[in-house]
Parts: structure tokens; sequence; C-alpha cells
């Protein structure tokens, strides 16, 4: 069981998720850390195969096409390869569908890599904070 943690109204939060209305586990609960590390290892491994067999392993274009494939696949499947690998998806917090914008904003500040290590009571990083989105198990 987690620590109780007061929300913005003194209410306390007993999970990860529960003020944005998602259960505590099972399907649509927050990926936890451990599937969200192995999920960006994934991808990030898919990232330098393809750039050594075309690019002779160019720190840049692991770079460039990690984040070509996560604003895709986000885009498209509502997750990376990773994240589908391991269960996860990736969700708007207002009904309707992912789209290109926000798997963008997303990836830009996830490059960046400090706001994906700043986290919220939520476990949401900043890099979802900012595109509106919430990982969660599928």
């Amino acid at each position: 069981m987690t620590d109780t943690q007061p929300d913005n109204h003194g209410a306390e939060q007993l999970w990860p998720g529960q003020r944005l209305g998602l259960p505590d586990q099972g399907p649509r609960s927050i990926a936890r850390a451990g599937r969200r590390l192995l999920a960006l290892c994934l991808d990030w491994g898919i990232a330098v195969l393809l750039s050594y067999a075309f690019f002779r392993g160019d720190a840049l274009a692991i770079a460039i096409i990690f984040a070509v494939l996560q604003v895709i696949f986000i885009s498209v499947l509502g997750g990376s390869v990773g994240h589908l690998a391991l269960g996860l998806r990736l969700v708007p917090l207002q009904p309707g569908v992912i789209g290109f914008v926000k798997p963008l904003v997303r990836t830009v500040l996830l490059a960046l890599l400090i706001p994906a290590v700043i986290w919220d009571r939520d476990q949401r990083g900043l890099h979802d904070k900012a595109a509106n989105t919430v990982l969660v198990r599928r």
C-alpha cells in the first residue's frame, strides 16, 4: 500500500492516479516505474539496432529514430513498441483520440530527459503533464 498524500483540496490520495479517476490496479491503472523503464529500454534498443543497421550507430541517428518511432507508434497505435510489448498504452486525459500533437510534444520533452524524471504524485512525468496524457496499463 502506498503512503497517503493530500491532494489540492486536503483529501488523501491512496494510490497514484486516484485523483484522476483511475483504479489502483489492473487495466487503466497508472503504469509503474519498472514497466516504464523496461519499455524505454526496449524502445531505445530498437533505435540503436536500426541506427547500427542503417547509419553505423550514429548517436544523432539513434535519437532521431527513437523520436520518430515514438511519435508514429503512439499516434497510430496508442503506444510505442516498448509500451505495447509491456502491456501499456498512452491515453489523453480528456476523452478523444491521442492524435499527433500530443505524442510530438511528449517526445520532444522526453528527449530532453529532465521532464521525464520529474514526476507528480500520480507518477506522471512533466512530459505527460505537458501533453495532457497518462501512461496506463492495458
